[in-house]
């Protein structure tokens, strides 16, 4: 207890993050249905969220080392706060698509100042203890975030507001904290190519991994609206996607730990296909839509995660930190294209299009795992399999320890 009171500043700044930076997305996507807005410019406003993220996780670490943690902080938490209170003010797709890079950044570099700040404190024994309770709290702010958008009214400068008031308030428990401030941890490098060369297959399950969670998380309300749900459901909808793929977890991390992580990889992706088709063709009723959600999120959330276990198998301890990084790269490249391709696709061809496009991705991670079981190699020393978050580069070294097992193998 006493160690987690020493984290409860951090802790309660990342729930108060989430209840903001979550409920932006849906929400902007049922404002921009609410304002007309086509189906193609809501799909730009959830890539350019990612494109923020990006250029976040770039910036941050060289801003705390420049200001320190809670002044960076400071500044990112601005950032978003600003992007929030200025969409009622302009009202228009591409500025806010703009704003929206603010969100992103603002994600990215607050993620990035906690995480470094946990890095710096945090000791080989207790560090378990502490990313459980840290990722409990994640989840628990992102499922909070989406029943929010059950009460914000679309297009409503009140309802910005409160996401505001919320960003805002995640600054007093970091930045009022009497805890002495860490130094800047190392900062790890961005070698892209690092994670081809010791897993081209998991670089392609990440790409779609991104391309089934940043499309649904950003694109989700716009289905949900097209298949007759009201905003209440909708916030239900998107609560039990997040549900299911927490749930996931447990069974995901057993079966990688005791099967070839390849073949668990082919028969998640089999699964995520079947769940796709009956998303798509299966939209009548809430019921119906409800259930669909909840096993497209058991389907398709384990993804990074045993991509990542599989990536990590064939690294060195000393790579672990950079290939978690290339890794999140990877995914936010997907990130950023996906909503918007989505987006088009809906546009072009109905509502079932966004499972059409995620199975497709899940077809060809299927086809390139058959193709890796004939030439791969297979490594019989494996890490332990680790939820990993997709929040800043620096959760690689976070997780680090966590990957390697009790014999010492890697």
């Amino acid at each position: 207890m006493r160690l987690l009171l020493t984290f409860a500043p951090l802790f309660l700044s990342v729930l108060l993050l989430q209840l903001s930076t979550g409920g932006v997305g849906p929400l902007d996507a049922l404002s921009g249905i609410a304002l007309d807005f086509t189906v193609g410019q809501i799909g730009l406003l959830g890539s350019a969220h990612f494109v923020g993220f990006f250029i976040g996780c770039w910036w941050a670490p060289r801003l705390m080392g420049a200001v320190g943690h809670s002044r960076a902080f400071a500044a990112f938490t601005a950032s978003g706060a600003i992007g929030l209170i200025a969409h009622m003010t302009i009202v228009d797709p591409y500025a806010w698509a703009m704003m929206r890079v603010a969100s992103g950044l603002c994600v990215a570099g607050c993620y990035t100042v906690i995480e470094g700040w946990m890095m710096a404190r945090l000791e080989n024994a207790e560090r378990g203890r502490v990313m459980g309770s840290y990722r409990i709290i994640d989840m628990g702010g992102s499922l909070l975030a989406q029943t929010m958008i059950s009460f914000l009214a679309p297009a409503d400068y009140v309802s910005y507001n409160v996401l505001a008031i919320l960003c805002c308030a995640a600054l007093f428990p970091l930045t009022l904290t009497r805890a002495e401030q860490p130094a800047m941890p190392a900062q790890p490098r961005l070698r892209p190519g690092l994670a081809w060369a010791r897993s081209p297959l998991a670089v392609a399950a990440v790409i779609v991994s991104a391309l089934s969670a940043a499309t649904f998380r950003m694109i989700g309300p716009l289905y949900g609206k097209e298949v007759g749900l009201g905003t209440d459901q909708i916030a239900l909808f998107l609560s039990i996607y997040i549900l299911g793929g927490a749930l996931a977890q447990y069974p995901a991390g057993w079966l990688a730990d005791k099967f070839d992580r390849r073949r668990v990889l082919i028969w998640i992706s089999v699964g995520a296909m079947l769940s796709c088709l009956l998303a798509a063709t299966t939209s009548d009723g809430v019921t119906m839509v409800m259930l669909n959600a909840a096993l497209f999120g058991f389907t398709t959330f384990p993804v990074y995660s045993v991509a990542a276990a599989h990536a990590h198998d064939f690294a060195s301890h000393e790579e672990r930190a950079e290939l978690s990084a290339a890794l999140l790269f990877f995914y936010a490249l997907g990130a950023i294209a996906a909503p918007w391709t989505a987006s088009q696709l809906i546009a072009a061809f109905g509502p079932g299009a966004l499972f059409a496009m995620v199975a497709v991705g899940h077809l060809a991670l299927l086809g390139f795992g058959l193709l890796r079981m004939r030439v791969g190699r297979v490594r019989t020393a494996r890490t332990r399999y680790v939820w990993a978050p997709r929040t800043s580069f620096i959760i690689g070294r976070l997780l680090r320890r966590a990957r390697e097992r009790e014999d010492g193998t890697a």
